[in-house]
């Protein structure tokens, strides 16, 4: 049996492979967090629940409509942002000149109204989520076998982190989103309208959670706690990786992933804190988060 610091291969990499996946949500899930806070400086604490709103609306889609995984994957996303438009101009947009606490406080409670209400309606237990047909088996990599719906998680994460990244960055619709994040007064003199960007942000930030739920419901079973443990350990991740910084949240969601899946190799004891433990260091050193921007 080949050995790498006296572990084996095949267990080397297979928690190096979970760990990626665990990467590939905590990156999803810290992006929609970064862009919501970078514009609305809302520290969105009902993020974990759509997340879990994101699968439980695939799974509905399935057993109620008959549209398998690959409409889901579009339609999921959708609803769950239009969800968050609505609650924006419901809720958010009256508290928005108000302090930054009250915002918390309302997203906080919109998580445990959204987890009660499918709990009572579904119960506690998980409801099975099957992965699709094209997408079963997996690869003989020689030191490895490799499953691939989780190859096919991993690259489906990235490609909408990137996505995200580039229009945000690098289109003149970001453009306008970062600039209503420094100045929306000035900006909306331009005849820009500022508050349907900030709704069309929220419900972005929702959309992409909601993926998340979608890519997640064949691995994990479909219930309403799936995202109550998440959500603590992507809010680590967006601190260390800086609040508001949609790069940093992309990398340190993978990166943290891959730390957590050989801490579970070598020191299992401490694969549950290292992340908070890395995220004191980090504030220690760099009170901002490793891409953020000192204020």
């Amino acid at each position: 049996m080949t050995m790498i610091f006296g572990v084996p291969t095949v267990a080397l990499f297979g928690q190096l492979l979970l760990g990626l996946i665990n990467g590939a949500f905590y990156a999803l899930l810290s992006l929609g967090l970064a862009i919501i806070f970078g514009l609305l400086r809302i520290v969105n604490f009902s993020h974990g629940a759509i997340y879990m709103m994101g699968a439980f609306v695939a799974w509905m889609l399935l057993n109620y409509l008959g549209i398998g995984y690959w409409g889901a994957l579009v339609l999921a996303p959708v609803i769950v942002g239009l969800f968050g438009v609505a609650c924006e101009r419901l809720l958010l947009a009256r508290i928005a000149n108000l302090d930054h606490l009250y915002g918390l406080l309302l997203t906080f409670g919109m998580a445990l109204i959204i987890q009660g209400l499918f709990r009572n309606g579904y119960g506690s237990s998980g409801l099975p989520y099957a992965i699709p047909p094209a997408l079963t088996g997996g690869q003989n990599l020689g030191f490895m076998f490799l499953p691939n719906y989780r190859a096919w998680v991993v690259v489906a994460s990235l490609t909408a982190c990137l996505a995200t990244w580039f229009v945000v960055e690098r289109t003149r619709l970001g453009a306008y989103l970062r600039a209503a994040t420094e100045n929306p007064t000035l900006v909306g003199a331009f005849g820009i309208n500022v508050p349907l960007l900030v709704t069309l942000t929220y419900g972005a930030g929702l959309g992409l959670a909601a993926l998340a739920g979608v890519l997640a419901a064949p691995i994990y079973s479909v219930n309403p706690n799936m995202g109550a443990d998440l959500i603590i350990v992507v809010f680590a991740v967006v601190v260390i990786g800086g609040m508001g910084s949609i790069l940093g949240s992309v990398i340190t969601g993978f990166a943290l992933g891959l730390v957590e899946g050989l801490t579970k190799v070598f020191y299992p004891e401490a694969s549950a804190t290292v992340i908070f433990v890395i995220m004191v260091i980090v504030l220690l050193i760099k009170p901002a988060g490793l891409f953020g921007k000192e204020a």
